[in-house]
């Protein structure tokens, strides 16, 4: 098991509501890429596509760690109401954010952090969520 990884995720809608996919890339805290996957997930909304994809990566992070684990984000939104900053008014994301909650208890700790949509693995994430979106098509 290694002790600390590093997860980036996106989440994407084409409509919000609209055909929307989920995407991670896990990474080794040396920044070499351990796993990565995106996952269709039918008609849904983008915040929906955006925690979709917290989900996926820390299910899938479970086999390589039980330590540290810091997740990394471009939707502001998700990233401050994981943080506590905010709270989760929608009935829609509420069972979400639960689901994260319970699945960070795996973890010795998790942060969330935001980073800009141009960071080189948030960008990763971001093509897998659109070559996903497009094999639909």
């Amino acid at each position: 098991m290694l002790d600390e990884l590093k997860i980036y995720t996106d989440g994407a809608s084409r409509g919000n509501p609209g055909p929307a996919s989920a995407a991670y890339v896990i990474t080794k805290k040396d920044g070499s890429v351990l796993n990565e996957g995106a996952e269709f997930l039918g008609r849904t909304t983008n915040n929906r596509a955006e925690y979709m994809a917290v989900i996926k990566a820390l299910e899938m992070t479970k086999n390589y760690t039980n330590g540290r684990v810091k997740v990394f984000s471009d939707s502001n939104l998700l990233v401050r109401q994981l943080q506590g900053e905010w709270r989760v008014r929608s009935d829609n994301i509420r069972p979400l954010f639960k689901k994260v909650k319970e699945l960070t208890k795996n973890f010795g700790s998790v942060s969330f952090s935001h980073r800009n949509r141009e960071h080189r693995m948030i960008t990763r994430a971001d093509s897998l969520c659109n070559k996903s979106l497009d094999s639909r098509s």
